[in-house]
């Protein structure tokens, strides 16, 4: 889990790194908790997240945001937050140029820059958004929602309602085409104390079973090519 640098638009980005020895593994960027409340890529629910997409082959990468740890520069209200995780990305798809699909993941605020992100950026295929703070954030900007994903949410949360966060899973999993998942998990707060595991299970089979799916679909048609399209 080798520390990385990554030269972002308002100085270094600190960073974890963790490399698959898989040939062409996926690749997800897993994004932390607001940075004026406390929140690092060391964040317990960043970290498990983390170390669930490397269980199941990915190539994965957290870091910290502008104004965290080793970070350089300072908060800039998601706008400047969105950049870094954009710089991120590039700096783990350049590490990774095979990777056979990209993912991105993110809990509370992060999830609310990775939803972001994935409107940005046609390769990412898949995502995971933990809690994402849909009383406090417009998340309107998902229309619509470009890949499919797991969204998950604790019924003893007293920062992100559960009822807002069931009420955009509904919204997305309504819309043509989408394929979105919604895990409610009993007697989790928003840190999900005490119900860790239950978070590692629910997010692991999510992503084993896609990546089964995936990998299926490519033996079928080994010819297939992610669509590329020209980014912002």
């Amino acid at each position: 889990m080798p520390e990385i640098i990554i030269n972002g638009s308002e100085g270094r980005l600190e960073g974890r790194y963790h490399h698959s020895d898989q040939k062409g593994a996926p690749v997800v960027l897993v994004l932390h908790p607001h940075p004026l409340y406390g929140g690092t890529m060391n964040n317990k629910v960043v970290y498990r997240l983390y170390h669930t997409f490397a269980q199941n082959g990915f190539s994965v990468l957290r870091f910290n945001f502008r104004g965290v740890g080793k970070s350089q520069g300072k908060y800039d209200d998601g706008i400047g937050e969105l950049t870094d995780a954009a710089t991120a990305l590039d700096w783990l798809q350049l590490q990774n140029p095979d990777a056979m699909t990209c993912w991105i993941s993110g809990f509370s605020f992060g999830a609310w820059i990775s939803l972001q992100l994935l409107m940005r950026r046609p390769e990412i295929e898949g995502f995971v958004a933990v809690s994402p703070p849909a009383n406090l954030y417009d998340f309107s900007f998902l229309s619509p929602c470009p890949a499919a994903g797991l969204i998950t949410q604790g019924d003893r949360d007293d920062v992100v309602t559960e009822e807002s966060v069931a009420k955009l899973a509904g919204k997305l999993g309504s819309q043509h085409g989408s394929n979105i998942e919604y895990k409610h998990i009993a007697g989790a707060d928003h840190y999900y104390r005490g119900v860790e595991e239950q978070l590692d299970a629910v997010v692991g089979e999510y992503v084993l079973r896609r990546m089964q799916d995936f990998k299926q679909k490519r033996k079928v048609r080994p010819d297939r090519k992610r669509r590329q399209l020209p980014r912002d």
